[in-house]
């Protein structure tokens, strides 16, 4: 069987946006305040004392190499072996260390979950922007992204855009987001939306937006679709676009003074 010539093609499908798992930072004293209750479960005072002397003698001998001067996990060990021996003191006689009943370490095992939540929670939303984005320049390409409605999280796309393009300004984006925002489109026909755009977005982009708002505000018949023009202004110039946009809605604002 002969393999035709040339061959054919076939439509390739776009690669799934792979974002990289979080993972928790390493951390020696963390890892020998562990090793050091897993070694303490079920030890009384005195077997506590016996293992808190050894760890002490251990550092006193590492203390003679300077290549150990930088550990963290013995001094760590350490410290544990101390405070453990310092509770169990405190407790009744024939106490035995159980790290379940320990508040110190359910503290840290709350406090580690909490932050593995808050990992898990990041790489999902670096997984949905990554796929808005993706979503973004397809319909860009296809020369539809005006005919799509902003949502809510699309100004960190817009983040994730020109960090694509090597920090580059996208102007198609800019614009499309600045007359959604002018025009209370999308998610931004939450005031509360609105509000949280000023301090998500650049100020070219917010500067766009307020022109465009207040000049169909001036001209009754005007679209946000027909002033190309603002977007050069506040490219130019964001902090004058922005204050000829106040000053325009000074003058058109009834019982306002321009």
């Amino acid at each position: 069987m002969t393999t035709p010539w040339p061959p054919q093609h076939t439509a390739r499908r776009p690669l799934p946006t792979r974002v990289a798992a979080p993972r928790e930072p390493v951390d020696p004293a963390r890892i020998g305040r562990r090793v050091v209750r897993r070694k303490a479960r079920g030890m009384d005072a005195g077997v506590v004392a016996a293992a808190l002397e050894e760890a002490r003698f251990d550092a006193r001998q590492a203390s003679r190499y300077e290549d150990l001067a930088d550990d963290l996990r013995g001094p760590a060990e350490l410290a544990e072996w101390e405070r453990i021996a310092q509770l169990l003191a405190a407790a009744p006689a024939g106490t035995v260390y159980d790290p379940d009943v320990d508040d110190v370490v359910q503290a840290e095992l709350a406090a580690d979950a909490a932050a593995a939540n808050a990992r898990e929670a990041e790489q999902r939303e670096a997984i949905r922007i990554a796929a808005r984005a993706d979503e973004l320049q397809a319909l860009r390409e296809l020369g539809t992204l005006e005919q799509t409605e902003p949502r809510h999280g699309d100004e960190a796309v817009r983040d994730e855009l020109t960090r694509r393009a090597g920090s580059y300004v996208q102007p198609d984006i800019d614009a499309w987001l600045a007359r959604a925002l002018a025009a209370h489109r999308g998610h931004y026909a939450d005031p509360a939306a609105r509000e949280a755009a000023a301090g998500l977005l650049h100020p070219p982009v917010l500067a766009h937006a307020a022109l465009l708002a207040a000049l169909t505000r001036l001209v009754a018949d005007a679209d946000v679709d027909q002033m190309p023009f603002t977007a050069r202004l506040a490219t130019a110039d964001s902090e004058a676009a922005g204050e000829l946009a106040a000053f325009l809605t000074r003058a058109i604002t009834p019982g306002s003074r321009a």
